[in-house]
């Protein structure tokens, strides 16, 4: 039996190996009997070595002037990549100042789309973009800079893209400025300027930025501490589809904390974001389902969740103990149930 799960597939046939010897019948000790309340947070304060670090932001399409149809644009999102490069070396053709066209092409080097992905080259095509003044170019040499990536690193000039990016209104360097800020070159964090400029990116709809904020007022860092503040800002996340905030979002509706409890709501946002493979989603459902609170009671559904959140490094010895109950009957469910979400 094999199951997988994303990229992770070697890690889950270790992981869900361990955990069905569980539902095979080993003597793995049952442990307490009553479930714990879900009070752990699943957020760490932005800065902290588990937080991403600064990323470059999916391509937009920039607004032609006169309202000119954006073929290159167009096709770069529909995934004809070829058609896309040809586009805009078009016209970078008729206009050597083409700075959204160079962009692109910029972009589909540095994802290897339609191209060899070569990241010097992307980095060449940034710098001309941004030499003429597109916003998005000047971000994404700056992650190149930050990184070192198709360029020497240089942090000092990547901070100093960011800025310019940010004179633009550009929220991804507004965010990654935040997060600089914090690390501040490893003396004392800025955490009052890092809030400041979370603010802006959140207000300008990056939701990595408003979760940010959420967390800085969660934990009253750079900012006088405000549950009510942390559930506006991480709620606002969590609309945008960002995981990890729902996952905080739900964690604070489940406990009522910033915002009025409701366990039905939390259990369905922490549902949403363990579908989408976040393994302390997984676990939170798991409890959820196996102590009926914002869900009925199910087990089976209960063990499915916790199997999987398991593989994916998120122990839990209360769910285990409940785990080594289930009847034979409930662990050919549970098996049959695994193999349907995982498609095998």
């Amino acid at each position: 039996m094999t199951f997988s799960l994303g990229g992770s597939v070697l890690r889950l046939r270790a992981g869900l190996a361990l955990a069905w010897l569980v539902v095979q019948g080993s003597t793995l000790p049952a442990h307490a009997a009553t479930a714990p309340a879900l009070q752990q947070s699943a957020a760490t304060p932005p800065g902290t070595a588990s937080n991403r670090p600064p990323e470059t932001d999916s391509l937009p399409a920039p607004a032609r002037l006169g309202g000119a149809p954006d073929l290159a644009y167009a096709a770069y999102q529909r995934g004809y990549y070829v058609t896309a490069m040809r586009e805009a070396m078009k016209r970078i053709e008729a206009d050597s100042g083409d700075g959204p066209a160079m962009t692109l092409i910029g972009e589909l080097y540095a994802q290897g789309l339609g191209v060899k992905r070569d990241a010097a080259e992307a980095a060449c095509w940034y710098k001309l973009a941004a030499g003429n003044g597109d916003r998005q170019a000047i971000f994404a040499l700056g992650v190149a800079e930050l990184k070192g990536v198709g360029v020497p690193q240089d942090r000092a000039g990547a901070a100093a893209l960011f800025e310019k990016a940010a004179a633009q209104n550009h929220p991804g360097a507004l965010y990654n400025l935040g997060m600089l800020a914090i690390e501040n070159n490893g003396v004392t964090a800025d955490f009052p300027r890092a809030a400041g400029l979370f603010r802006q990116a959140a207000e300008l709809g990056y939701s990595d930025a408003a979760y940010a904020l959420g967390l800085l007022y969660r934990n009253g860092t750079g900012v006088e501490k405000s549950d009510q503040e942390a559930a506006l800002w991480i709620g606002r996340a969590a609309k945008d589809d960002n995981v990890p905030a729902e996952v905080e979002y739900a964690i604070m509706l489940f406990n009522g904390i910033g915002v009025d409890k409701d366990e039905t709501a939390a259990a369905k946002l922490f549902l949403k974001a363990a579908v989408r493979n976040n393994p302390v989603a997984q676990n939170r459902v798991a409890r959820i389902l196996a102590a009926g609170r914002g869900l009925p009671k199910d087990m089976v559904e209960a063990m499915k969740w916790h199997l999987l959140a398991s593989a994916a490094g998120v122990k839990d010895a209360w769910l285990d103990g409940e785990l080594a109950k289930l009847s034979a009957a409930d662990k050919s469910a549970l098996e049959a149930s695994l193999r349907q979400y995982m498609g095998n």
